[in-house]
């Protein structure tokens, strides 16, 4: 059996996507990480470069120590309506429901509209032909909402319970196609379970008729090499294919198998037949390559993350021309007054080194998955060991004083 390989590698769950013209933009989950929500191009669908992170600053995203790991921002769904660009994302642990908007691909997006009336997690977003705005989550329930102020038009109710005995209808995103409404959402929990159930009916909020092949996606019970597949978006080509976007992991080992990246991006194409969507195998992205940053811009890119918060005075490149400096005092790793940057891994194997001038302090490099800085055998940072919902990150920290990076570089081992 082939190993498809994802199109976006790493720790990006949840995809939700969009199309405007020949352009297609995508954003993930980023849970207790910022800045949060990367957001992505690609002209294909298969080679996606990261523009930006949609939550950049203080302003749009508080997430405190009280925020624990795999906490934070969940599942945005991304969407282009009416000449603008609209996020909604649930911030778990403190935030709720929230709603964000931007002119340009790149943002900068806006602060955030609060929906105090949306309680559940996973907030989708479609717009009628009235131009009504239909917000639906998971559970599966729904509500009409005022996007511009945030206001509930009346009370959420349920509009679909999904498959009979299956557990956790979540993910939802509702679409026009033709004369029918689809309603797409996740079941069974995002672990080997996972799956993709999709139902219609004539209007937004129903009545909606289950697809007699439910789940259209799963890999459970299988020997596929991508596992835990769901959370789906749909999007239609200029050339009028459909294609799905999802989540997955790639287990190794023996069993149950662990994965150590976190669930990634993959992608499929869709084919109709009796008016319902049949999901094609994967298709295989490219794997990325080495990555090396001299951080000689003003500022860090976008690919870089800390843990709930990065104030300014804590991690620069300004200081010192050519250096990332990194101060203690931001308790980034679940340790008092540690402060880190990593990015996310995207290999199973690799190497990471850096260059530091420790002189003013003491800091190096680490590895983070859901747990504290530690020496751990490799299995103990996999998410079947340590639990949660992200993926390894690998950077650089400062424990006491001022540390000093003048280079990261990450590279491919065999």
């Amino acid at each position: 059996m082939s190993h498809p390989h994802p199109v976006i590698a790493g720790f990006h769950p949840d995809p939700s996507i969009c199309r405007v013209g020949d352009d297609y933009y995508l954003a993930c989950s980023s849970f207790e990480y910022f800045p949060g929500v990367p957001v992505f191009h690609s002209r294909d669908l298969v080679r996606w470069t990261q523009i930006g992170n949609a939550l950049d600053r203080p302003s749009q995203l508080r997430l405190t120590t009280g925020t624990h790991s795999s906490g934070g921002v969940y599942a945005p769904t991304l969407r282009h309506h009416d000449g603008r660009f609209w996020l909604a994302v649930t911030v778990v642990g403190g935030g709720g429901t929230l709603l964000f908007t931007a002119s340009d691909r790149a943002g900068p997006w806006s602060d955030p509209i609060p929906l105090p009336g949306i309680q559940s997690i996973d907030p989708d977003l479609a717009w009628d032909e009235e131009g009504t705005c239909w917000c639906t989550v998971a559970g599966i329930a729904q509500v009409r909402i005022d996007p511009r102020t945030g206001q509930t038009l009346g009370e959420p109710y349920e509009i679909w319970s999904g498959t009979p005995g299956a557990l956790a209808p979540e993910a939802p995103h509702l679409y026009r196609i033709g004369e029918h409404w689809y309603l797409v959402i996740a079941e069974w929990g995002t672990e080997r379970g996972h799956g993709v159930s999709i139902a219609r009916g004539p209007a937004p909020d129903g009545p909606f008729e289950p697809c007699p092949a439910n789940p259209i996606l799963t890999h459970r019970s299988t020997g596929h090499p991508v596992q835990n597949i769901g959370h789906a978006d749909l999007v239609q080509a200029p050339d009028g294919s459909w294609w799905m976007v999802f989540l997955g992991v790639r287990p190794g080992g023996g069993t149950p198998g662990w994965h150590v990246l976190g669930r990634e991006t993959f992608l499929a194409p869709v084919t109709w037949e009796d008016g319902w969507p049949v999901v094609g195998e994967i298709v295989s992205g490219s794997p990325p390559g080495p990555f090396l940053d001299d951080f000689d811009l003003a500022e860090l890119q976008a690919c870089w993350i800390s843990v709930r918060s990065r104030p300014a005075d804590l991690c620069t490149t300004k200081e010192r021309a050519g250096w990332l400096t990194l101060r203690a005092g931001g308790a980034s790793l679940d340790e008092p007054d540690v402060t880190f940057l990593g990015r996310r891994a995207q290999h199973v194997r690799w190497r990471a080194r850096t260059l530091i001038d420790a002189a003013q302090g003491r800091g190096g490099l680490a590895v983070r998955l859901s747990t504290v800085l530690a020496s751990l055998d490799g299995c103990s940072l996999s998410t079947e060991v340590a639990g949660g919902f992200t993926g390894r990150v690998i950077g650089m920290y400062a424990a006491t004083g001022a540390v000093h990076f003048d280079w990261f570089d990450y590279e491919v081992t065999p």
